[in-house]
């Protein structure tokens, strides 16, 4: 099993904590990780986009001139596509994007990415996550004491509104708690940092 250091809000190492290798010591399926990612996106999109093709535009039921004598282009309505407000060709129409992956590849994209960040040095545990108010000021410091320049995702064992209140103007930090963690979460930010609660809360669940 892998050890990580441990680290309190200051930035002081306080200890160190042994990481299950059934969780964070699994090895790097990216296929796996790209599906899962995929999926993840696709299951966001909305799908409401629409719009009228030139059978559903109001209006245009009269030919609009003659077809001969006029020296014009013949038209059959004014709700053709090259007229200005008429139909669209091809129009985009709402349809379900959602795709499905089993419980097991998901579970499998999410170790390997946990995995492949503590390989890389890319995951900090802290022993816990807690603002004595809701100032930004307070996150800012605890991301400056860790040195977390580049985009980063905290990961709380319990949703802490004034933690997540104190960080949501940060540009380069966001928070979820260990329910909501998953493989896009994981790979779309530089560093993942935990807290105590949440590795032991994940190998709970996982090992």
């Amino acid at each position: 099993m892998a050890n990580a250091k441990v680290y309190n809000m200051q930035g002081a190492e306080v200890g160190t904590i042994e990481l299950n290798d059934a969780v964070f010591g699994v090895g790097y399926n990216e296929p796996l990780i790209h599906q899962a990612v995929v999926t993840y996106l696709a299951n966001q999109r909305q799908g409401t986009k629409s719009t009228l093709t030139r059978t559903e535009v109001r209006g245009g039921g009269v030919k609009p001139w003659r077809q001969k004598g006029t020296g014009r282009a013949r038209q059959g309505s004014i709700r053709a596509p090259q007229w200005t407000k008429g139909g669209v060709v091809f129009a985009p129409k709402s349809r379900d994007f959602s795709k499905k992956m089993n419980t097991a590849a998901r579970r499998g994209a999410l170790l390997s990415a946990l995995s492949k960040k503590v390989a890389d040095g890319e995951l900090l545990v802290v022993d816990e996550l807690k603002v004595s108010a809701p100032k930004t000021k307070e996150m800012e410091a605890f991301r400056k004491a860790l040195h977390l320049e580049k985009r980063t995702v905290v990961v709380m064992d319990e949703a802490n509104a004034d933690v997540i209140l104190a960080a949501r103007n940060l540009p380069t930090l966001s928070t979820i708690s260990v329910d909501e963690i998953n493989t896009y979460e994981v790979v779309a930010n530089a560093v993942v940092v935990l807290t105590k609660g949440s590795v032991k809360k994940l190998e709970e669940v996982y090992c």
